[in-house]
Order: C-alpha cells, then sequence, then structure tokens
C-alpha cells in the first residue's frame, strides 16, 4: 500500500507541478497586489512546498518503514488538502464569473480542466492510501 501511496503522491506531484508552471508562466507571482478573488503566491507556494516536504517525508518513510513518519507525512498531506480545496474553491467560482475581460483574467485560469481534475482525484487517493498506510491497513 505504501508504494500505491507513492506512486499516486508522484503523479500527483507531476500534475501539480504542471499546474504551478502555468500558473507561473501566466504572471501569477505578479497577482500579489491584484484585486478580486485570485490564487496568491503565499497560498500556492504553501501548498507546493508542503506537498513537496510531505513527499520526501512519504520517501524517507517507505525507505525505513518509521510509523512515526508515515503519521507526519498525513498531516502534512492533511493541511496540502485543505490548502489546495481553498485553491480550488477559488478557481471554481472565478471560473463560474466569465465576465471577466481578458487583461484581468487570473493566470490560473489558464489551467486545463482535465489537469485540474486529474490532479484532484489523484490527491484524494493519495490522501486515502496514505492514511490506510499510517493505520496498518494492508
Amino acid at each position: 500500500m505504501k508504494w500505491a501511496a507513492l506512486i499516486t503522491w508522484l503523479l500527483t506531484a507531476g500534475g501539480g507541478f504542471v499546474l504551478l508552471s502555468i500558473w507561473l508562466a501566466r504572471g501569477g507571482m505578479r497577482q500579489q497586489a491584484a484585486s478580486g478573488n485570485r490564487i496568491r503566491p503565499p497560498l500556492i507556494m504553501s501548498h507546493f512546498l508542503l506537498a513537496a516536504t510531505g513527499l520526501v517525508l512519504w520517501i524517507v518513510y517507505v525507505a525505513n518503514d518509521s510509523d512515526t513518519l508515515a503519521w507526519i507525512a498525513f498531516a502534512a498531506l492533511l493541511v496540502v488538502a485543505v490548502l489546495g480545496f481553498t485553491m480550488f474553491a477559488i478557481w471554481l467560482q472565478r471560473r463560474q464569473q466569465r465576465a471577466q475581460t481578458e487583461a484581468n483574467t487570473p493566470a490560473e485560469q489558464h489551467f486545463p480542466v482535465a489537469v485540474v481534475g486529474l490532479h484532484g482525484v489523484l490527491a484524494a487517493t493519495t490522501l486515502v492510501l496514505v492514511l490506510l498506510t499510517a493505520l496498518g491497513v494492508g
């Protein structure tokens, strides 16, 4: 089960990297001072850094089989999930408000829907697999 969690986490990270790359390329870092409901740099960077840290902890867990590391990685992943869901809510709300001009379109509105969906499904799967592994199931 720990290997399945690692694989889904890596796939989730790949999708997240694609989304982060699009956000950066579309000027996401300049959105700090912009008005309106947008994904701000501290939110997306916290999500990215905590997810990467959790992934490293999970890799160390897979190598050492430490129950403590599994639970720490799970706790980190819970925070990552809350941050991710917050970003998803912002993205979805803005997506439903298509009346904005193209010049005022936030960087995250260029995300491909399929990548956002796949990233979310993989993230939820990873969360469940990490929890089950930490609980000793499987």
